[in-house]
């Protein structure tokens, strides 16, 4: 297997596992919050796709190498005002 296609799965690894704790998350505050399992759960099944769909995104964006040379040059640009 590539390295490319190894970095997608991962990718979509990571963003469902992750859906997985922060959907439990999301439904915990709003039955909390609400005192409603099926609200808890409608908010929580709504924000499923939404959510995992952002973070594979997110994800992606920061293995492209333009954005991590955009981040470092940044980050030397502002660390010398933070010394």
């Amino acid at each position: 297997m590539n390295t490319r296609k190894r970095h997608r799965i991962i990718s979509t690894l990571k963003a469902c596992t992750w859906r997985v704790l922060a959907s439990a998350d999301t439904f915990l505050i709003s039955f909390l919050l609400t005192g409603s399992a099926a609200i808890g759960a409608s908010i929580a099944s709504i924000e499923v796709l939404t959510k995992m769909v952002l973070y594979y995104w997110h994800e992606r964006m920061w293995e492209k190498p333009k954005l991590n040379l955009f981040v470092m040059n940044f980050y030397k640009r502002i660390g010398s005002y933070i010394k």
